[in-house]
């Protein structure tokens, strides 16, 4: 089964699953329904499988998930609309709170949420900021400079990262992209 590429349809024997249908093909995997037990994923590389009835995947075929991921893209390139980014458990609910060294000034108080949303907005403006200098006609050495800046800027956040509930999320600065 090595060289075959199942398409939407196909019907297989799994040796610990039993019979199933092939009802989303990915990269590097199929997603198949299980008559016993429900969907699962599969490797392509998976060498445990025996074809029933093979159905040829189309040349033309787009899945879901690639469609998703683009439309994704599309719209962080060519809108303001704001990634949804959890702030961690321990700060939610919580307030952050300037307090002046001059004990006569009253302190300054928001919600840590306001504060976090306000950092998120600063990230997805670089974001766009640098799409646009990539796709912008600057020179290279313009483009890598303005790089420069950028980078720096993510550098300059991170101390922020403590409030990102995924890691992935985190800011990331010039030496962490070696």
């Amino acid at each position: 089964m090595e060289n075959e590429i199942l398409g939407i349809g196909s019907r297989v024997n799994h040796k610990e699953y039993g019979f199933g249908v092939v009802i989303q093909v990915k990269a590097a995997s199929y997603v198949i329904t299980f008559q016993n037990q429900g969907m699962r994923e599969i490797l392509k590389s998976y060498d445990g499988l025996d074809v029933i009835d093979m159905i040829e995947q189309p040349d033309d075929l787009v899945s879901f998930e690639t469609i998703e991921q683009t439309l994704i893209k599309i719209l962080r390139q060519f809108s303001d609309l704001q990634e949804v980014v959890p702030i961690a458990d321990k700060w939610r609910g919580g307030t952050l709170i300037l307090k002046p060294s001059n004990p006569e000034m009253k302190p300054y108080e928001m919600p840590i949420a306001t504060f976090f949303n306000k950092i998120i907005m600063v990230r997805d403006r670089l974001r766009v900021l640098e799409q646009k200098v990539n796709a912008s006609k600057m020179t290279e050495e313009d483009k890598i400079a303005c790089q420069q800046y950028i980078t720096r800027s993510y550098g300059s956040l991170t101390s922020f990262n403590i409030l990102f509930k995924n890691k992935s999320d985190n800011f990331v600065g010039e030496s962490s992209r070696d």
